[in-house]
């Protein structure tokens, strides 16, 4: 069994066992622990190539940033979403076993806001590019799901907002390089986190419809959808490739998955839930080149 099987089973298990009527094991479900390498994840592959070093990976501030993207900013990302879709998670069949539903609790809404206030023990430590990034997270977490901006229901907006999910990337590398990552790189990973976004969404069409929610998948259709979701990926991949040809190489995994998947007979929401482990896989691979880089040279 590979480190990525193992990493997607135990994180699963993890979400499963924990008693739903414990408050931890509520938190833990809220903050989807499937999706907990969706940001913490980006954490390992910023600092691995900002690092200069193999000990600048084991820094403070580099096993800080990974544990608070790890499980708190999840919570904080993901509390934020179930408090203001609580009507519209009524009628959502993912709530049912793998997630829960809000149902207003103060203790859950307070643990929400710490998770989100412990952000601000990075500003003393954190150079300004940095910040800017962070702060552009803790934004679009919050007007992703919020008023006044709500992205989420407005077509396209709610697709680029989810650029949110490379900010901790962009955070680690210049935590620890001191300056942003190439804008080839950033504006790959934002593509890729838009097309990620977009699919993630076609589960809900039918609730969202029934709900009066309007997003980019409402708008295009389950078919539609696919071919955006192929061309955001495409274009990830052509950006990266700027960056590097294997890197490129790597993200053509995407539109080649989502073709596939478009084609063929296969439940969008079987389909869903592959891309943890898709996800898993790439960010590990791009993480050991990095680190085989760092290590070896060239």
């Amino acid at each position: 069994m590979s480190v990525a099987e193992r990493v997607r089973r135990g994180v699963s298990r993890l979400g499963r066992t924990v008693p739903p009527d414990s408050f931890v094991g509520y938190l833990l479900r809220l903050s989807r622990p499937r999706f907990w390498l969706y940001l913490a994840g980006p954490v390992a592959v910023g600092a691995v190539y900002a690092a200069s070093a193999p000990a600048d990976l084991l820094s403070p501030t580099a096993l800080a940033l990974f544990a608070y993207f790890l499980v708190p900013a999840n919570v904080f990302l993901y509390g934020v979403n179930d408090v203001f879709d609580a009507d519209i998670d009524a009628e959502n069949p993912k709530k049912e076993g793998r997630e829960v539903r809000y149902t207003g609790s103060r203790t859950v809404l307070a643990a929400v806001a710490v998770s989100g206030l412990l952000m601000l023990g990075f500003v003393p430590i954190l150079p300004f590019p940095a910040l800017v990034a962070l702060a552009g997270f803790a934004f679009l977490a919050v007007e992703y799901s919020a008023p006044p901006f709500r992205f989420k229901t407005t077509p396209l907006l709610d697709s680029v907002s989810n650029g949110l999910y490379i900010l901790p990337g962009v955070v680690a590398y210049a935590a620890l390089a001191g300056e942003l990552p190439p804008l080839a790189a950033i504006l790959g990973g934002w593509l890729w986190a838009m097309g990620m976004h977009t699919f993630s969404a076609i589960p809900d069409i039918e609730p969202d419809r029934r709900a009066g929610i309007r997003t980019t998948a409402t708008a295009l259709g389950e078919r539609r959808t696919y071919a955006y979701c192929g061309a955001c990926w495409l274009a990830a991949a052509l950006a990266f490739g700027v960056v590097h040809v294997l890197l490129g190489a790597l993200l053509l995994a995407y539109p080649v998955l989502v073709a596939a998947i478009a084609r063929s007979a296969v439940d969008v929401e079987r389909a869903y839930w592959w891309y943890p482990i898709v996800n898993t896989v790439v960010g590990m691979v791009l993480t050991l080149g990095g680190v085989w880089v760092l290590v070896v040279g060239g």
